[in-house]
């Protein structure tokens, strides 16, 4: 399990995800770490769950409005 096995997770890892550095301000890593500990889930899931939620608010909320603007026609 030496070099072959990081050599070929890493290559996986390249074509199965999009890596996207993320900048927080001073102390909201910590602040992400604390509020995850214990849910049984790391700092990225947590992310990726919130993305997730947020793109379907919007998806929703861009539905709501088109469904609206087409009652006012």
């Amino acid at each position: 399990m030496g070099k072959t096995s990081a050599a070929s997770k890493n290559k996986y890892n390249a074509k199965a995800y999009d890596r996207i550095e993320l900048v927080v301000p001073k102390g909201k890593k910590d602040i992400l770490k604390a509020h995850v500990e214990g849910r049984e889930k790391s700092v990225n899931k947590f992310i990726n769950e919130a993305i997730d939620e947020k793109i379907e608010r919007d998806d929703a909320s861009e539905a709501q409005t088109s469904k609206a603007e087409d009652a006012n026609s």
